[in-house]
This record gives structure tokens, sequence and C-alpha cells, in this order.
């Protein structure tokens, strides 16, 4: 970590407010009666309920979505032991990723206990409060016993994530590994390099799944596990071999599987020719494996290789499983996790590496699906489906099993509810950074000093997202970047161009320009002085000439006048007729997407039908499945006003021209979010769950419902992204904010990568 990421890393936890967690209220409380219904006496009501029947606290309490990150801080993420206080923000950490990725609540509890029984009679003694219990960095082999006694003493799920989410993540990608080397788990030999509680959770994972434990060799610093070692532990103890093998070279001649959860470089390059045929090897040592990806590829190119790291093929990352395994637990109320359930997460990730991806998730992998092979043994993380396809198969695990106290009766209704935590705040951004990140375009920026420019530009150089172009005075720009404290390499990573002084960029521009204007009524000499003194002139003439791959112009004056602008230099695509504005916003229950809230007053029942399908197109290119809802102050043909047929109207035009695209219509705007509502109205709506693409009949209804839902909902907006035009170019809002700036700009990015695949 170098100085300049150390300081980053600290402002994040520091600013605007300490630490990564908050707690806020659920219900309103607005009123006297509010109070008196969430605390005294009305309170007192659901105290009596839990009393008469625990299990209902589920129902009336936090407790069935509430899980307690736990540590003693005695081995802290390569750390060490570091203690519980010094841990904490690691736990904080740990409670993003939960409620990020699952939407599962998380306590962060951080115990100052290395002593063991004391360590489990505080964990003990916290049951009434949690649905589950995650056990986080505590050292072996103290965390075998921690977590065995409290297992024993606990009727809610007690996981040490350390062990099981390493493991059930490794045992997926051995299972798709042996798939495409032929080989079977029963006939398969494995030698470990590390010994420690994420290793022997693996073994032993991988044993309940049919590897037989005659055919492990563990081995660790102090050399190969054998029968002659004293003071083993019995998981140790039961792998223990009576060999003549002393070390990992020694061990290694015939492995089918490498299992490295140990220390950098401790497998050699000259030692892979001993490996068996078609060996898997699991590097999975961070931040340097056990051995590099590349030095593999030269000696042993039938392996197939995975490590811990996202910079490599095959990732192995516990993120993968557990927020999905927490959540098919607590959606049962199992009493365990146990072998079964995670089992059931082995397979079902494994399972997703295999499945032909749709189009929806092609998009979530910038536009190139991964296919499954030696490259591709297991999903990404941030694959969209993995909470659609793991938590139903623990929480199916569970029942079958046994575990499970309030069992789910209907999986496909389970698995709608389950899609409202699939795209919330920076999931639904991370796969299109990723997708930026192979090909980065040059984004020229129209406000080149502006400070939201500026720190955009930061983050989307660190990133690898984007190579900012800005435009304006070279002097400011660069003062006002050492004044903020940012790294701007203005002669690398960034380019700035001065339109007033950049003659020799800017000079051949000209001519092209006032070709361009002097049909709009601007004759050549004001039309030069535009490209001088109108950043979003300037920036779209870059753009046009094929200097920049995409611009980011606006942020200062009237949105439409620089709408103006750039219209004339960068036109619509030619198949389309107008050009339409589509918001996101990111709210606590997901996403939406707004059409159209910026471009066309009051369009016909054709523009309604091509903004819809333009805005479902982009709606794809987030990996998410559109479901579009046709607005109305009618439902279902309640109202025969002239704004309700046109919606008609538009409904049977896009279902000819979409067959595939899930849409109804005209609808009330609650009826649009709220099956329930909507089933009331009709029977047979072909609309399922919620929708996440709103179609407004006019401009003044989308742009005043995308505003008061980010205001009243506080929503993160995304956009307003321009749809039709022929090149990527966007204009933002006056309260744009740096990660709003960020955001367009990766989508951009992402629309260049696009154009230049289709003329390739």
């Amino acid at each position: 970590m170098d100085e300049d990421f150390r300081r980053a890393a600290l402002d994040y936890h520091r600013l605007p407010r300490p630490g990564k967690l908050s707690v806020e209220p659920t219900k309103r409380m607005a009123t006297q009666r509010d109070l008196a219904l969430a605390y005294s006496p009305g309170v007192a009501a659901a105290c009596e309920a839990i009393k008469a029947d625990p299990d209902a606290a589920v129902d009336y309490t936090a407790r069935g979505n509430l899980v307690a990150v736990i540590s003693n801080g005695t081995a802290v993420l390569g750390l060490g032991n570091i203690g519980p206080l010094a841990g904490k923000p690691v736990m904080e950490g740990k409670a993003v990723l939960f409620k990020k990725f699952a939407g599962i609540d998380v306590f962060d509890i951080e115990v100052d206990a290395a002593d063991p029984d004391r360590f489990c009679d505080v964990v003990a003694a916290l049951e009434p409060t949690f649905g589950a219990i995650n056990l986080e960095d505590i050292k072996a082999p103290e965390c075998f016993a921690i977590e065995a006694t409290l297992r024993g003493r606990m009727q809610i799920p007690v996981f040490h994530d350390d062990q099981h989410g390493t493991a059930i993540t490794v045992a997926a990608a051995v299972r798709n590994g042996l798939l495409l080397q032929g080989k079977a788990l029963s006939d398969a030999r494995l030698v470990t390099s590390g010994a420690g509680a994420a290793a022997l959770a693996c073994v032993d994972l991988l044993v309940s799944m049919g590897l037989r434990p005659e055919n492990v060799t563990l081995t660790d610093i102090q050399g190969v596990v054998r029968s002659d070692r004293p003071n083993m532990l019995p998981n140790m103890a039961r792998y223990a071999r009576d060999t003549n093998a002393a070390t990992l070279q020694e061990a290694l001649p015939g492995a089918d599987i490498f299992l490295g959860l140990s220390a950098p470089r401790v497998l050699k390059q000259e030692w892979l020719p001993a490996l068996g045929d078609k060996p898997i090897i699991m590097a999975l040592a961070n931040p340097e494996p056990e051995i590099l990806p590349e030095l593999v590829a030269k000696i042993r190119p039938d392996a197939i290789i995975a490590t811990g790291r996202s910079d490599y093929a095959n990732q192995v990352n516990n993120v993968l499983c557990f927020p999905f395994i927490f959540r098919g637990a607590l959606d049962v109320s199992a009493t365990t996790i146990n072998e079964e359930m995670k089992i059931a997460a082995v397979e079902a990730i494994a399972k997703l590496a295999r499945v032909e991806a749709s189009e929806v998730v092609a998009a979530a992998y910038g536009g190139a699906a991964p296919v499954f092979g030696p490259e591709y043994i297991i999903p990404k993380p941030f694959d969209p489906r993995l909470i659609l396809e793991i938590a139903p198969a623990v929480a199916r695990a569970a029942m079958d099993s046994g575990v499970a106290r309030r069992p789910i009766a209907d999986f496909a209704t389970y698995r709608r509810e389950l899609e409202r935590f699939v795209f919330r705040s920076g999931q639904l951004m991370r796969p299109v950074f990723e997708a930026a990140k192979k090909d980065p375009k040059r984004v020229v920026y129209a406000e080149g000093d502006d400070e939201r420019v500026l720190r955009a530009a930061q983050t989307l150089v660190d990133d690898g997202i984007a190579h900012p172009i800005l435009l304006g005075n070279r002097d400011s720009i660069c003062a006002k970047a050492r004044e903020m404290g940012l790294r701007l390499d203005m002669d690398g990573a960034v380019t700035i161009l001065d339109p007033a002084r950049d003659t020799e960029v800017f000079g051949p521009l000209v001519p092209q320009y006032q070709l361009m204007a002097g049909r709009r009524g601007t004759p050549p000499e004001p039309a030069a002085r535009r490209v001088a003194t109108r950043p979003s002139v300037a920036a779209a003439m870059l753009l046009h000439a094929g200097i920049a791959d995409a611009a980011i112009c606006g942020g200062t004056g009237a949105w439409w006048r620089q709408i103006q602008y750039i219209l004339p230099i960068i036109r619509r695509r030619p198949d389309v007729g107008r050009v339409y504005a589509l918001s996101a916003l990111i709210l606590s229950t997901g996403v939406l997407f707004i059409c159209d809230t910026y471009m066309v007053v009051e369009p016909t029942a054709e523009q309604i039908t091509e903004m819809t399908l333009l805005a479902a197109e982009a709606v794809r290119g987030f990996g998410i499945t559109p479901k579009a809802a046709l607005l109305s102050h009618s439902s279902f043909g309640a109202s025969d006003s002239a704004s309700a047929r046109k919606m008609r109207q538009a409904l049977g035009m896009i279902r000819a021209r979409a067959p595939e695209l899930e849409i109804d219509g005209e609808m009330h705007a609650d009826a649009a979010l709220v099956e329930q509502i909507r089933s009331r109205a009709v029977a047979d709506s072909t609309l399922t769950g919620t929708a996440n693409l709103l179609i407004m009949p006019n401009l003044d209804a989308a742009n005043i419902s995308h505003n008061l839902l980010k205001a009243a909902g506080d929503g993160l907006p995304i956009g307003p992204m321009l749809l039709g035009m022929s090149k990527p170019i966007h204009v933002v809002v006056p309260s744009v904010t740096a990660r709003g700036i960020v955001n367009l700009s990766a989508l951009a990015v992402l629309e260049a990568q696009q154009l230049a695949a289709d003329a390739s």
C-alpha cells in the first residue's frame, strides 16, 4: 500500500462521517400515535406475542434479518493478532458486504476476549438479538473449538466464514475444474500448502462431497503432516499420513489438485512437472499467490489455475457465497448451516458457471459473457445471478434436511423477492466499471476546471476506467488540482487542452464547425468564437473529429442550452426519430429507470414506443432484465382521455416490435411497483414483480417524478443518459456529484467500446 492509497483509505473511513455503518429506523415516527405504537404502550403487544411464541420474533422485530459479525481480533485479514478494536474497520467492511449484496442488516461486535471459553459465553448470551452469527478473524486452532461450542449451545446458525466461505468457493471451483479435466473427485489426489482453518475446512468439505481422506496430503510450515507428528488436533490428525515424504516438493508427484492457502511463492515453477496429468492449481495466498498463473502457463499449459486475485481468471472470493448463504438460512429461520446447505451452495455456484449466459448476463460482463472453460470455472463476484441461485438452493437444503423453522411455500415468488437485492447502490455500476476497465477510452470533459470533474478524473484514473481529457486553462486546472490535493499526472494519465490556446488541435476543427453551424443561423465569425469560448462545443467537436471517444458536457448553466450546443455536432442515430433522456435512481428498495426526463415535452405514441425500446436496451446494458410499465393517470382502460389512449396505443406497438419485452400498461404508478395492487386491477397482467423501467406520458410527469423520488427517497441519481445519439455524449445536470460524473463516464466508455466493436 503506497502512501497516497493509505491516505485515500483513511479519508474514506473518516469522511464525511466516521465509519462505514449507521442505524436507520424502518418505521414512521411522525405523530404521537406513531410513538405510542413504536414504544409504550403499543410495544407491549409485540412483546406479549413473542412471549407466547418465540418464533414470532421474526414477524415483529428485525431479528430475522439481523446478523452479528463477531471477532476477537486474533487473526485479522493478513494483519495478525491486532486486537478487537483495531479489527473493527474489517468487521464494518464485512457488514457492508452483507448489506450491499444480500440486504442483510449487521451489527459488528468486537469482543475483548482472547480466552475461548469467555468468548463463547459472550457470544452465546447474544442469541436473543440475532438471526445468525458470522464468526470472523479468529485464530486457529481456537476457531475450531469456538465454532463447535457455539453451534452446540445456540439454536441459530453459527458460521466461521474464514473456514466455510473459502471452502464452499474452493469446492465449487474444484468441482468444475475436475469436470473440465475429465476426472472424478473420488479418484483425485490432493496436496495442500497450508493446514490452517481455511485449508482444513476446504478438505473437510471436499471429503464430504466424495474426496477420499487417504488421497489427501497436508503440508504446512513444518512440512508434510505425518502420523508421527505430536499434539495434532483431531481435524488435522484425520489426514495425517504414513509416508516418507517430508516436504511439499516430495508430496507433489502425481497430485491432481494443489490447494494453496499459505504464503507467496512456495510452489516453485521447477516442481510443476511432478504434478499429475491435467492438474488443478488453487494458489490462493493474497496478495501474492503461491505461484503466478503466467509461470504455470509456461510449464503446465494443461493446468487449470485459480487465485484469490481479481486481476486473474478464476478468482476465489468468499463474497461469492457468504451473503447468499446467510440470506437463504435467514429466510427459512434455519437453526444451523449444516453440511447439506454448504454442499447446496457449492453446487449452485458450480452450476452457475456452467449455465449458458443470457444477454442480460453478457451485459453484466461488458458485452462478452464468459464461457465455461479453463479460464472460467467459477462465476465472478459481481454476477447478478448469485443471490438468485444460491439463496434458494440453501433454503431448500435447509428445508430438506429438517433445520428450517419457516419453510418457503412458493420458490418462484421467493426468487422474485430476491431480485430487489440484486442491483442496489454500487452493485448497479459495478459490472459497468469492470467492463470499462477492459478497454478504457478517451473521455473529454467540457468543464475541465470544475472541482467535481477533477475529483471524478482522479477516480477514473485510479480505477483505470477512462483516459480523461480536460478542457480549460492549463495553469488554472493544475493549480486547482494541487489545491485539492489530487495526484493527477497532467502530462501522462490526463490530457489538458485549452480551446483558446491550443490552435494546433482546435484550428482544424473551426472550419468543420462553421459548416455545421452555418445552416443553423450562425455566421462564420461567431462560429469560430464558439469553439474557443463554449466548452460544450469544443468537447463535441473533439468527439466528432475522433480525438476523443466520448464526451461529458454540462454541470454548469442551463441543461437545455448545453443540449442545443451539441446537437448540431453529434447527431442522432440514423435509425431513430428523436433523442430521449433516461434517468436512473438507486433507492433503498432497488433501482428505477425513468424515461423521458428531459428531451421530448409531449411525445406521441410512436415516440413512446421508440423511447421504450431504446430505454430497455440501455437497461440491459446494466445487466438487468427490463420490466417496463407505461404510466398514466388511468389504469387499464379506466379513462378515455387522449393521454391514456396514447399509452394504450403505444403498448400495442411495443408488443408488436418487441414481443419478448416484459411490459404492461397503461397503469398507475403504485400498480407498477406493487404486484398485489396490479393483480387487483387486472387478472392477466404480463408484468411480474416490480417494474424497474417507468415510461411516462410526458416530460413533466417524468421530470417531476424523478426529482420527487430523488429527494424524498434519498435516491442516488445516474444520468440523464441520452438515448439515440450517434456517438457517446452526455450532458450532466448542475446538481451532479463527482460520483455521478464517474458513473456517466463509465457508461460512455461502454458505449464507445460498443461503437468500436461494431465498426471492426
